[in-house]
């Protein structure tokens, strides 16, 4: 019986990690994958899985909030820049968002930094900025 709790055939994930199969009119060619190409098999499998969990999770959020075709609610990502305001987002969007809000506290905080440097070393009266 399959449900959604079974788990996975172990030798049969590996298989699909690390071979090719061809399967001709004439025969059935299975190939072992080179170790460089077997990563790029997992990190496919990875990023599929994630990107499924994204849009899984997404639309049980939706679901939960009453998230329809008409509402005037919706869930946006934020970036640097503003909001995207795309019909779906996907995980791969959110990592693009996370990496630039990431990159922009990392120069928010170098910035502020040498702010305060500057105002100390020219004995101008200021308050501390803590930068999370």
């Amino acid at each position: 019986m399959n449900t959604a709790y079974d788990r996975c055939d172990a030798k049969g994930l590996e298989d699909a990690l690390i071979k090719r199969v061809m399967v001709t009119p004439e025969e059935v060619i299975t190939r072992t994958l080179d170790p460089a190409s077997a990563i790029v098999s997992r990190d496919g499998l990875a990023k599929t899985l994630y990107s499924r969990l994204f849009d899984w999770l997404v639309d049980k959020i939706n679901v939960s909030i009453g998230q329809d075709p008409n509402s005037k609610s919706l869930i946006g990502v934020l970036d640097i820049y503003g909001f995207e305001s795309f019909k779906s987002n996907s995980f791969e969007q959110l990592c693009i968002n996370y990496t630039n809000e990431k990159l922009q506290q990392h120069f928010n905080q170098h910035v502020f930094k040498m702010e305060q440097e500057e105002y100390t070393k020219e004995e101008i009266n200021w308050s501390y900025i803590s930068c999370r």
